[in-house]
C-alpha cells in the first residue's frame, strides 16, 4: 500500500442507472468480483467520489460499489435539484442494491455520506452487514449553524468574506437566490464565495500540501446549487430522526472514525451517536481533521475497512 491506501485499481463495471424524475446515477464496480459488497458514500451534499476513494478497501476481499448522487459528479442532470431528497437517494441505493444483486453490504460514508448511511441503515438494517462512518454528521440545525455561523470565531477572515454581501441572519436563502441568478457571472461568483468559505473550514489542522486544482465554474455552480438546497430543507430529515432510530442498529457493527481536529464535523457528535450504540467502536484520530485524505486520517479508515473485513468474515457475511 501507498500512503496508506490500497494500490490503484480500474473500475470492472461503468454505467449509470435511470431512476426517477429523469435521473441517472453514474456509478461503477471494482475490486473482488464475487467479493463482500462495500458500498461508498459521497460527502456533500452536492460533491462526488473520485478514484482515490477506491483505494479505502481491500480489493480481494471487497466487491466495492460508488455512486454519484443525484445532480452530483458524472450523474445527470447534473445539478438538478428537482426530485432531489434525502429519502430520493436512500430510494437510490436500495435500487442499485437490487439491481447489483446485493444481499447486504457494509456500508463506508463520511460527513454527509454518513448521515446518508445512518438513514439508510435505520430504514434497511436486514440490507446492512457493518458500517464504517468518518465525521459524523446527523444533520441536525444545531451543526449547519454552527457551520454557517459558530465558524466566525475560528475562521473571521473567511467568514467575512462569505457574509460581505449577504444578509447574515438568512445565508443559506441568501446565496440559493444568488446561485439560481439568471445572470450566469453572478451565480458563479456567489458559489465561488461559499466554497471559499468551505475550504477555509476544511484546511484548518490539515497537511499542507496538495492538488490546487478544482470543479470549472459550471462544476463548482452545480455543486453548490445541490448543497443550498439540501441545507435549505434541514437535508430532509426531521429534527432529531437520526438520533431516534438508533434502536435500529443495536445488532450492527460499526466503526466510527473521528478526527478530533474536525471543524466542519466536530467530534461531539461521533461521540453522542457511539454512546448509543452498542456495536459501534469510537476510534478518534487526535492529529485528523475533516478530510479523509489527511494522512493519519486515511490511515485509520483503511485500518477500519480492514478491521470490518474480519467482522464481517466472523459474520459469514
Amino acid at each position: 500500500m501507498s500512503e496508506g491506501l490500497y494500490p490503484a485499481l480500474e473500475p470492472l463495471t461503468r454505467d449509470f442507472l435511470p431512476v426517477s424524475g429523469g435521473h441517472r446515477i453514474h456509478y461503477e464496480v471494482c475490486g473482488a468480483p464475487v467479493g463482500t459488497p462495500a458500498l461508498f458514500l459521497h460527502g456533500g451534499p452536492g460533491s462526488s467520489f473520485g478514484a482515490v476513494h477506491r483505494r479505502f478497501f481491500d480489493p480481494a476481499f471487497y466487491r466495492v460499489v460508488l455512486f454519484d448522487q443525484r445532480g452530483c459528479g458524472q450523474s445527470t442532470p447534473r445539478g438538478e435539484i428537482r426530485d432531489n431528497t434525502t429519502g430520493d437517494l436512500l430510494d437510490d441505493i436500495e435500487r442499485l442494491r437490487l439491481h447489483l444483486g446485493v444481499q447486504r453490504w457494509m456500508l463506508f460514508g463520511g460527513s454527509w455520506g454518513s448521515t446518508l448511511a445512518l438513514a439508510y441503515a435505520q430504514r434497511h438494517p436486514d440490507r446492512v452487514g457493518g458500517l464504517v462512518l468518518r465525521g459524523l454528521f446527523l444533520a441536525s440545525r444545531d451543526e449547519i449553524q454552527w457551520f454557517l455561523h459558530g465558524l466566525r470565531r475560528v475562521v473571521p477572515e473567511a467568514w467575512s468574506s462569505l457574509t460581505d454581501l449577504a444578509a447574515t441572519d438568512h445565508l443559506v436563502a441568501w446565496y440559493q437566490a444568488e446561485v439560481g441568478s439568471s445572470d450566469t457571472a453572478r451565480a458563479i461568483a456567489a458559489a465561488r464565495r461559499w466554497v471559499a468559505y468551505e475550504n477555509a473550514v476544511m484546511a484548518v489542522g490539515e497537511a499542507a500540501g496538495g492538488s490546487t486544482s478544482g470543479p470549472d465554474d459550471a462544476g463548482v455552480l452545480d455543486r453548490v446549487k445541490v448543497q443550498l438546497h439540501y441545507l435549505a430543507h434541514d437535508c430532509f430529515l426531521q429534527p432529531g430522526a437520526l438520533l431516534a432510530g438508533m434502536d435500529r442498529l443495536r445488532e450492527l457493527p460499526a466503526i466510527l472514525v473521528q478526527g478530533r481536529r474536525d471543524l466542519v464535523c466536530p467530534p461531539v457528535t461521533a461521540y453522542t451517536v457511539s454512546r448509543d450504540w452498542p456495536r459501534a467502536q469510537l476510534r478518534v484520530v487526535e492529529e485528523g481533521g475533516h478530510s479523509a485524505l489527511h494522512p493519519a486520517m486515511t490511515r485509520a479508515l483503511v485500518r477500519a475497512a480492514d478491521d470490518m473485513r474480519e467482522i464481517l468474515r466472523a459474520r459469514g457475511i
